[in-house]
């Protein structure tokens, strides 16, 4: 009689050991998701820093841009001081260059105000100096930075012209 009480234990024991419980479950599911929303964040903070860097990329080509273009036409240089212009002044549609014609130093500046509007959002604002006792060249960018809300985002370079 001692036989069944054996197989009955050993049986028990099989089955205790032959699955997971729901709690188990449980646990490596919300282990699971908690990983799954963190990597959604690191998803989202990758989105909103890599648009930041190209933002702050095309600031600094349009700002080169307008360096270059003062070296350019080094006798009209002081006339590209009239490129300076304050945050929603300047409307960033329609932004055309033209191409196979005789093009003046306002179409040029019209254009660059257009550009980095058009680029760094409707509150971007552009210094632009010209010292000509030295011949340095300045060239600052204020934007707002669309995602992070932060409206003194700035860059600023200067060349010996």
């Amino acid at each position: 009689m001692s036989l069944p009480l054996h197989r009955n234990a050993a049986r028990s024991a099989r089955s205790r050991a032959a699955g997971f419980s729901m709690i188990e479950v449980l646990i490596a599911l919300l282990v699971l998701a908690f990983g799954l929303l963190g990597f959604a964040l690191m998803q989202t903070l990758n989105l909103r820093y890599t648009q930041s860097a190209n933002t702050r990329t095309q600031a600094t080509n349009l700002a080169f841009d307008m360096l270059d273009q003062m070296r350019s036409n080094r006798l009209t240089v002081v006339q590209y001081t009239n490129a300076t212009f304050t945050a929603g002044s300047v409307s960033g549609a329609g932004c055309t260059r033209v191409v196979g014609a005789t093009v003046s130093v306002a179409q040029n500046i019209a254009r660059w105000r257009c550009q980095v509007v058009a680029a760094l959002g409707p509150q971007a604002a552009a210094t632009v100096n010209y010292a000509p006792g030295s011949g340095i060249a300045n060239v600052t960018l204020t934007w707002g930075e669309r995602l992070t809300n932060d409206p003194n985002t700035t860059f600023a370079t200067a060349t010996q012209l």
